[in-house]
């Protein structure tokens, strides 16, 4: 059968099964959408090519699914390189499908013409510039393959204008061509069982989870391994609902803005157990002090991430969808024959920990709103059953830390990268992945302005997405690290609360609009937009202009040094830094 290469793309999409397409077309790309009109792909009109990638990363989030993405040539490609960039450091799987001019144009300077493969070399797992309109089925195959294999993350397709418009051959399924890419095969079972010996003899293991456990759809398995190595768990960002919140091993996230029975158990730990996570400098502070009493067992899917940080005793490769059970196999078996593992008076000490320092905040009834009580008021109001999504900043530590998380894929941001304005495309794809759930995006003011223009995709899609503006007037984290190691020389953090006017933009973009000011009101105004089902909804909290997120480790500074705030009395802090549990 004789088709064109826009065809031969469109029809490789669907044979992928892919149902849905963020995009924005343009010259290069313009081919690609007539056959798209006859198709079974749902194509979701965006904004800005940037939130055609965050809504492809929601998408992926949200359902452990590729995401896919489209856009022309030159600005149109160039605008998805920090989604892509933020889709690699956070091993999200998505396929992005870019329009490229004429091949015999390439390297002309011509009209919207950018090397889109040369600049996202570094943040693709793999990309490739399709020359013969017979490769496209090979090359968009490959493409999901590597996107949605081994460790995750972002490939690119870049397709010339008049490979597109060329005609070829179908045919289907096409043989993948990809000598140089290997997927890990199954662990090694003489690491699994050295590994399950450590665990059962430590006193005092911590399992530190990451996000590859979320990828590798292991929830399940970490709970049973706790549970039987009878270890307490620290989840990080990324990982957050990958283990219940409620669950008595369970003591939250770790790093600069953990909780100070995480960051306390990793530094006093004589065992971690790494699963899918890479020992990142804003979990382990100064890396040279991190965790120093502690043997390191790493499970990764990735084999670059084995000692790039710390070296381990056992290094495990492979899927934790597969390590994971093995490991909890393996230390029941140790537990049955050699009775259960000793770590009674660990648990009581990180109890102890839990309630000695726990996350404290006041919120006075005629005080300013505190963006903590927001949070914790949506997490009681949802029971924490919504898929919440955050941008980046002190509104993002706070649903982290305060949002009771008790399912995998429940908690969406960015993290390795930081990238403001992520929540609300993320937002938009998550909702369309997961329709009929309850998807609400907890934004900063500073980095809702700079997608908010996705709002009207919504609105136009009929995505009822919640976005609830933690409104302080300044760039919140930024600010915060001035005031604590610039003096508080405030430098160009001040956006004002009155320009925009966020509940008139809501209304304007055909969204809801609420305004919420006093702690009295947050119930009510929050009821309000949880009840709406048809139309997006924006709220405008006007949030205490000088809140902090604590517990905070000093960037730089050993976890040691973990401040716990100002709620916190200095006898406290004291105690606290001498890991101290403080009896009532």
């Amino acid at each position: 059968m004789h088709v064109t290469g826009a065809q031969a793309l469109v029809r490789s999409l669907e044979r992928q099964g892919v149902d849905i397409v963020f995009g924005l077309p343009g010259g290069a790309i313009l081919p690609a959408y007539d056959p798209l009109r006859s198709s079974s792909l749902r194509h979701v009109l965006v904004r800005h090519e940037q939130g055609a990638g965050h809504a492809a990363e929601g998408y992926a989030w949200a359902t452990g699914r590729v995401g896919v993405c489209m856009a022309t040539s030159g600005p149109g490609a160039t605008n998805l390189v920090t989604a892509l960039a933020d889709a690699y450091m956070d091993s999200v799987p998505v396929v992005a499908i870019t329009g490229q001019v004429p091949t015999r144009m390439i390297g002309t300077d011509a009209f919207q013409e950018s090397d889109i493969t040369g600049i996202t070399s570094p943040v693709t797992k793999h990309n490739e510039l399709v020359t013969d309109p017979a490769r496209i089925p090979a090359a968009i195959a490959e493409a999901f393959h590597v996107a949605s294999t081994g460790r995750p993350g972002p490939v690119l397709v870049d397709l010339p204008k008049d490979v597109l418009q060329a005609t070829t051959t179908w045919s289907w399924p096409p043989e993948l061509d990809l000598p140089g890419y290997r997927v890990p095969g199954p662990p090694d079972p003489a690491l699994i069982a050295r590994a399950a010996r450590m665990l059962h003899a430590a006193r005092r293991p911590v399992l530190y989870v990451g996000g590859g456990v979320v990828k590798a759809d292991a929830h399940e398995a970490l709970r049973e391994l706790a549970e039987a190595a009878q270890a307490p768990v620290v989840t990080t960002l990324m990982a957050r609902g990958a283990f219940p919140d409620s669950h008595p091993l369970a003591l939250g996230m770790p790093g600069m803005h953990g909780t100070y029975a995480a960051v306390a158990a990793l530094q006093e730990a004589d065992l971690i157990v790494a699963l899918g996570a890479r020992f990142d400098d804003r979990v382990t502070g100064k890396l040279a002090a991190f965790a120093p009493k502690a043997k390191v067992v790493h499970a990764d899917i990735d084999p670059a991430e084995i000692g790039k940080n710390r070296v381990p005793d056992v290094a495990i490769i492979g899927n934790l969808r597969t390590v994971l059970p093995d490991l909890a196999i393996a230390v029941r078996e140790l537990a049955g024959r050699s009775g259960p593992p000793g770590t009674g008076e660990w648990l009581a000490t990180t109890a102890g920990w839990r309630r000695s320092y726990p996350l404290r905040y006041t919120q006075r009834p005629d005080g300013p709103l505190k963006p903590q009580h927001v949070v914790e008021r949506l997490s009681a109001m949802t029971g924490g059953e919504a898929i919440i999504v955050a941008g980046v900043g002190q509104h993002q530590m706070h649903a982290a830390q305060h949002y009771t998380f008790t399912r995998p894929r429940s908690w969406i941001n960015s993290g390795g990268l930081g990238t403001m304005g992520f929540a609300v495309p993320a937002a938009m794809g998550a909702q369309i992945g997961r329709p009929g759930e309850l998807v609400v995006a907890i934004d900063g003011d500073g980095c809702f302005q700079m997608t908010a223009q996705e709002l009207a995709t919504c609105a136009i899609e009929g995505l009822p997405i919640k976005v609830m503006i933690f409104n302080d007037g300044f760039l919140g984290m930024v600010r915060q690290w001035q005031e604590l190691f610039y003096e508080e020389r405030y430098s160009e953090v001040h956006l004002g609360t009155a320009i925009p006017d966020y509940v008139k933009l809501a209304e304007a973009y055909g969204c809801a609009g609420l305004r919420c000011e006093s702690p009295a009101d947050v119930d009510t105004v929050l009821e309000k937009a949880l009840a709406s089902t048809d139309v997006p909804v924006v709220v405008d909290f006007r949030t205490h202009d000088a809140e902090g997120v604590f517990p905070m480790v000093p960037a730089g500074a050993a976890n040691d040094d973990i401040v716990l705030g100002p709620e916190f009395t200095a006898a406290e802090q004291e105690a606290a830094a001498r890991k101290e549990v403080i009896v009532p």
